[in-house]
């Protein structure tokens, strides 16, 4: 993952906002945070969460968006893989309200330490669930203010709803492709 170089001029959250990135990028206080591009396995993975929690919505009362801008503090912008909001609140271009689950599936480049520290960002911006697939190592996370916790029975839930995604499932169709 590359940040813009030291020497070139900071960007203004406006220049950021109103500029196309393809991909999209992050913004940290004046600088553009390339994101960790995922291969077949991310992108696929990405598509079935959003699937599932749109399809869920009526169910649920829930829906999910992919690589949606999220503005955590007034200079600081992730793009989480996939968001999962409640339905019923008012619609923004970019999100200043925390999504119910974050979730970030890791890339081959994507480290325990950057995946655990953009958790916490989460986390302190109010996302109730943070959620972390590595397809490669088959695990997934659940993200706490001390770190990220590995999820031994692949269930990942919401108390008091009956969301639930069981990321095996989720892996026997990735290996079907």
């Amino acid at each position: 993952m590359a940040t813009q170089p030291l020497g070139e001029r900071l960007v203004s959250v406006e220049q950021y906002l109103s500029t196309g990135y393809d991909p999209d990028c992050e913004y940290d206080d004046g600088l553009i945070v390339e994101r960790n591009l995922g291969e077949f396995e991310h992108s696929f993975l990405q598509t079935l969460l959003a699937t599932i929690f749109t399809n869920g919505m009526d169910r649920w009362g829930v829906f999910g968006l992919i690589e949606q801008r999220v503005q955590i503090r007034p200079r600081r912008f992730l793009v989480p893989d996939v968001c999962v909001l409640r339905l019923g609140l008012p619609r923004e271009k970019i999100l200043t309200r925390p999504p119910l689950i974050v979730i970030e599936i890791m890339s081959p480049e994507d480290t325990i330490r950057r995946v655990s520290a953009k958790a916490i960002e989460y986390l302190d911006f109010g996302v109730e669930y943070i959620w972390v697939i590595d397809p490669g190592a088959r695990v997934v996370y659940s993200g706490t203010k001390s770190g990220l916790q590995p999820v031994p029975s692949g269930e990942l839930s919401v108390p008091g709803t009956s969301i639930l995604v069981r990321v095996s499932e989720l892996f026997e169709k990735l290996d079907r492709m």
